[in-house]
């Protein structure tokens, strides 16, 4: 079995290569809610829906949020209303969020997920890393403002001085999830506010020093593939780079897959990592996607 610890970007590419290359009822994808919360009356789970949709495979590739092909008419008429909406939900998506606020009346976050990924279709098993509500603060040098004023009103412009999210326990089959596989894989998303609450959660930690652990740097050239990651990392006192990458996960990492941009810090990563791995992780279509699943299987290399 493979368990995957999954934010709302990078890793759901790099599980579209997985899932053709593994049997996807041997995957188990742990996933950040740290970003979650109610929105428009509606409970909105960002990275869980974009990992669902993606096993679904009706995700939006233009944007890694929401379905494909949607339509914004709740949207659209909310604004016209004078109710405009931070995140642009579509109509579809919106329809799973309603489901997922009224299974919530009646049982865990965990549970309405299962119930949402078999309706789905989705063969791999999706857990949200945990069913207790957690915040996340982004310090500027503008004032504290709530990840999605940050990074959708704000467009991630103001200078970050910390990133502060309170911890939570982690949801049933977490842990267990983790210490049972063969491989874990921590998928390229933001190693701050995607990766880091998972591997916060009380236990988890421990878990993943028992197994064997590789991570997908999501940095190549100094740069993230996207998003504030490099202001966060730095935020946190880290290199904005690869090498940072491997100071967050030193301590339970075997295993980082870097870019071959980042070839010169192969060097440097081997003082914290024991084995450090160099191809292309930049996942510009499907055959990229498959090989950089094989390379982390060990098919290739």
């Amino acid at each position: 079995m493979i368990t995957v610890l999954s934010g709302g970007t990078g890793t759901p590419k790099l599980l579209q290569g997985l899932v053709r290359v593994v049997d996807p009822e041997e995957i188990t994808v742990i996933v950040n809610t740290v970003e979650n919360g109610y929105l428009s009356g509606v409970y909105v789970a960002p990275d869980v829906d974009t990992v669902l949709y993606t096993l679904a495979g009706i995700i939006n590739e233009e944007t890694w949020y929401g379905v494909e092909g949607d339509t914004f008419i709740t949207h659209e008429t909310l604004r016209e209303l004078g109710c405009p909406e931070l995140l642009r939900i579509g109509d579809r998506d919106r329809a799973f969020k309603i489901q997922k606020t009224l299974l919530l009346g009646e049982m865990p976050l965990h549970r309405a997920v299962e119930i949402q990924s078999r309706a789905l279709g989705v063969e791999s098993r999706v857990l949200p890393m945990s069913n207790e509500d957690s915040d996340i603060v982004i310090v500027t040098d503008e004032g504290d403002m709530e990840f999605h004023e940050f990074l959708v009103e704000r467009r991630s412009e103001p200078g970050v001085l910390d990133v502060r999210f309170s911890r939570v326990k982690p949801a049933p089959g977490v842990l267990d999830a983790i210490e049972s596989a063969d491989m874990v894989i921590l998928g390229p998303s933001n190693p701050v506010t995607s990766i880091g609450p998972i591997i916060n959660m009380e236990g988890v930690t421990d878990s993943l020093r028992k197994v064997n652990v590789s991570a997908v740097s999501p940095f190549t050239g100094g740069r993230p593939f996207s998003g504030p990651a490099g202001k966060f990392m730095e935020a946190k006192g880290y290199d904005a780079s690869s090498l940072g990458v491997a100071e967050i996960y030193a301590d339970f990492l075997d295993r980082l897959v870097i870019d071959e941009t980042d070839s010169d810090l192969k060097g440097e990563i081997e003082k914290l990592i024991k084995e450090v791995t160099i191809t292309k992780t930049n996942m510009e279509n499907i055959g990229d996607k498959i090989m950089l699943a094989r390379i982390l299987l060990g098919e290739i290399l």
